[in-house]
């Protein structure tokens, strides 16, 4: 059986929620019994600046932490984001674009690129906050990597019994929403 790693990078403006959706990411791998990697990149100004985190799910042990080149997966919540790292998506990588934000074509056509109005959705689903759930479901439509029951698991492991408790219905209908608008 032939082994597999995923790199993945997920970067957007700070406050957007990049670091937590590559957290949740990772902790699915890991609830797969994956070895996973989550390193986080922001800048001094956090919210309202640039802020990236590369995950890597494998079924071997993990070489680097860092998935700066050869990435199968970006996320890009802005237009900075799809600047700064589209080049280094490798031939046949898959490209997940926060079409509320970016209103323009990647112009790569050795990749696959999935546009999701990610921003808007989470707006009418009552938070803007949840962009990045919806951007999530847009990896549930467009990879294998895990399934809506793993997302929701994993929403329940991370915030149940925090303050944020009261937050998880709300990712949940976010991802719903976003999936029914990729179907």
């Amino acid at each position: 059986m032939e082994s597999t790693t995923t790199r993945i990078l997920i970067s957007g403006f700070g406050g957007q929620g990049v670091l937590t959706l590559g957290q949740l990411i990772a902790t699915i791998g890991l609830n797969q019994g994956k070895e996973v990697t989550w390193m986080p990149s922001y800048g001094a100004e956090m919210r309202g600046g640039t802020a990236n985190c590369s995950v890597i799910i494998s079924d071997k042990m993990i070489g680097s932490p860092i998935a700066s080149t050869n990435i199968d997966i970006l996320c890009a919540m802005n237009i900075p984001s799809i600047v700064k790292f589209l080049n280094n998506v490798k031939p046949d990588g898959k490209v997940f674009v926060n079409s509320s934000i970016v209103k323009e074509p990647v112009g790569r056509t050795d990749i696959s690129a999935t546009y999701v109005d990610a921003s808007n959705i989470a707006s009418k689903v009552g938070d803007i906050r949840v962009a990045n759930m919806v951007m999530l479901s847009g990896f549930l439509a467009k990879t294998n990597l895990f399934s809506f029951e793993d997302v929701e698991a994993v929403l329940k492991q991370r915030f149940s019994g925090t303050r944020y408790e009261h937050l998880i219905p709300l990712n949940v209908e976010a991802v719903k929403q976003g999936l029914e608008a990729s179907s």
